[in-house]
């Protein structure tokens, strides 16, 4: 293939703006912000199940609570029942003992309940502090994962500006490449790991650096200025420069 040596000097330029492109794109998939933001998010997705576990547990042991209490009014209502007839008198020596008995087994009662009630209303403020602790916990959370993900939204946007930017030199610079070079170029490009062309500097690949032999120099010297070179090792196109050293 031939192509003016101006428009292989662009060559040059496209592959300056790719490379730009290809970090930009590798920049954009790989922002530090990208891993911060997910650590955080497993983090508020764990503290999430946790709460819901908290507040779960927490439900449970205020039915409990209630359930101790209206245990223990009970037993002190038919207690102040009794009590009252008692008071009262009414009734034979009998039924009077019988009521100072039934007292004396409410009293124990209500005790052993109150015990319960009391052991219950703990284990109540314990998942009550737990759940507030985590409440704090993914507020926080949260409250990092909000900056840390405008603060990807930031990054990204500001990639995004460069390679519009970038994108917008590249269509201009295509068009002075020419097609029948661009199309060598893109398909060299692709299987190359996107280095398509790169200057010859004092004698050596700029795509595989390797430097080149006596053989080579001759075969580019005896070439025409219009000849789209070809490295024999890496099959890139090889542009000549003032400073190849030729």
């Amino acid at each position: 293939m031939n192509a003016d040596p101006s428009r292989q000097l662009r060559l040059l330029d496209l592959q300056a703006i790719d490379t730009r492109l290809d970090q930009l794109a590798h920049a954009r998939k790989t922002l530090p912000e990208h891993a911060q933001v997910a650590e955080l998010q497993t983090k508020a997705d764990g503290v999430d199940g946790l709460l819901v576990r908290a507040r779960t547990e927490l439900g449970d042991v205020q039915r409990e609570v209630a359930k101790a209490e209206a245990d223990v009014q009970l037993v002190r209502d038919r207690a102040a029942r009794d009590q009252a007839r008692l008071d009262s008198g009414t009734g034979s020596a009998k039924d009077l003992t019988a009521l100072q008995h039934e007292l004396t087994s409410l009293a124990r009662r209500q005790s052993e309940l109150e015990d319960v009630e009391l052991e219950v209303m703990e284990r109540a403020e314990e998942a009550e502090s737990a759940a507030t602790q985590l409440e704090a916990q993914q507020a926080e959370i949260r409250r990092q994962l909000t900056a840390a993900t405008a603060a990807r939204d930031t990054a990204l946007a500001k990639l995004a500006q460069e390679e519009e930017q970038v994108a917008a030199q590249r269509a201009g610079t295509a068009s002075q490449v020419g097609d029948d070079l661009l199309a060598l170029y893109e398909k060299i490009r692709e299987s190359s790991g996107g280095l398509g062309a790169a200057a010859i500097r004092q004698r050596r690949c700029g795509g595989c650096q390797l430097e080149l032999n006596a053989v080579d120099v001759a075969r580019i010297k005896a070439a025409p200025a219009d000849e789209v070179l070809r490295c024999e090792e890496c099959r890139r196109i090889q542009v000549r420069t003032p400073e190849s050293g030729l």
